[in-house]
């Protein structure tokens, strides 16, 4: 198979699954996916790698799985980052313009991010994104683009993330000794709202809600910028142990049977709905209503978003989400899960397909591939906007100047 470099791979590691998708630029300069992989995973916990060598044969897995379908070979993949250790804050940066004629040029608005960007974090953490927010030109805030306006102060507001080193650091190595190099780690919010949301929903304010299986990945965007990112360590994972648990079933017929016939709403499941559980110990299986998966799931569905509303009230954002909330991941498609969200924000909730690709849409069409749909998009607008030869590609920790690339 061939390594023609103008085809684009995302990998998304998760919790439960590993994900990859190969994506092709077409004729008219848009996107089209031409391959796909999965392949479980066992090797992460809450988004972390703990086990390599586990986590490194699901990636190879999902990798030949993609390639086979594409008729192409893996060199290179844009990979997604999470984990309940990832964090990150706003911050605010000032500098002088440089200019004789006070004119604001690009180099001003890289020295300011750059500003901005320089606080304290912890030693073990690398900042792994650098995102503008907005710019001040002599206390005049709300400047999406300030080059070319006219000003001695500029200042800009900057969401930045950072992550442990370590946790970056095992995923490449994950990611390379499954024979795939690094092109850049995207925060995983990010990527899925790259793939879900709309620009009309950015500037209105919304909250992107990522349920993943060991994690919660939160973004919330208002005006057009993200405003605020974080991860709630419950993900799909937690609602399956919790009928394992409670009905003592296998934990594997336990998610089927989550998947198959479970709701988050008992409003919505009939009296006498039954379904059959397998007892673990290979004892003979039990009929169990379908209420009663209600009982167990609803609340740790609530449980979910009102950790996610206190978050926002803790901020003061709760308001500001005035597009209300996209639900996407595994995790979003668990039946009544919406009507929670719902009911608890008061305001309209959607579950997040991708969007903004061609070819085989109907493999992708899933709240489960957000995020590795998003890590394409992401990836051919970077390129687009480098507009660098053809296999001319480099991993650099410097992570932040994609993003003043693409302002």
């Amino acid at each position: 198979m061939s390594k023609p470099e103008s085809f684009l791979v995302s990998c998304d590691i998760g919790t439960s699954k590993i994900c990859v998708l190969i994506g092709e630029q077409n004729a008219a300069g848009a996107l089209d996916v031409i391959g796909k992989g999965a392949a479980s995973n066992r090797g992460t916990r809450k988004g972390n790698i703990v086990n390599v060598d586990a986590t490194i044969e699901a990636v190879k897995r999902a990798a030949e799985e993609a390639e086979i379908m594409a008729g192409v070979q893996i060199a290179r993949a844009w990979v997604g980052v999470s984990g309940s250790n990832v964090r990150s804050f706003n911050s605010r940066g000032v500098v002088a313009v440089a200019g004789r004629d006070r004119e604001i040029t690009r180099e001003d608005v890289s020295r300011v991010i750059d500003a901005a960007r320089g606080v304290q974090i912890p030693q073990d953490h690398e900042v792994i994104h650098v995102v503008p927010r907005e710019f001040a030109v002599d206390g005049q805030d709300g400047v999406p683009d300030p080059v070319g306006m006219v000003g001695a102060r500029l200042e800009a507001e900057v969401h930045v993330v950072t992550a442990p080193v370590a946790v970056t650091q095992n995923i490449v190595t994950c990611a390379n000794k499954a024979g795939i190099e690094v092109e850049q780690l995207i925060l995983e919010q990010f990527a899925a709202s790259e793939a879900v949301l709309t620009q009309d929903e950015k500037e209105l304010g919304i909250a992107l809600v990522d349920i993943g299986g060991g994690t919660t990945e939160v973004a919330v965007y208002d005006r057009g910028a993200i405003a605020h990112t974080a991860v709630i360590p419950i993900g799909g994972d937690h609602f399956t142990n919790d009928l394992a648990v409670v009905l003592r079933a296998p934990i594997t017929d336990a998610e089927r049977i989550k998947k198959k016939h479970g709701c988050a709403l008992r409003s919505a499941v009939g009296e006498d709905e039954m379904v059959e559980v397998p007892m673990v110990g290979g004892r003979a299986p039990k009929l169990c209503p379908r209420t009663t998966l209600s009982d167990i799931l609803q609340p740790r569905a609530e449980e979910l978003f009102g950790l996610i509303r206190e978050d926002l009230e803790r901020l003061g954002l709760e308001k500001e989400i005035r597009s209300g909330m996209v639900l996407t991941g595994g995790g979003a498609e668990l039946e009544g899960i919406v009507e929670i969200a719902e009911g608890l924000f008061d305001g309209p909730v959607r579950r997040g397909v991708p969007a903004g690709v061609g070819g085989l849409t109907d493999v992708v069409s899933r709240p489960e591939w957000a995020t590795a749909t998003g890590l394409l998009l992401y990836g051919h607008r970077y390129k687009a906007s480098r507009r660098r030869p053809r296999g001319v590609t480099k991993f650099t920790a410097s992570v932040s100047r994609m993003f003043k690339e693409l302002f």
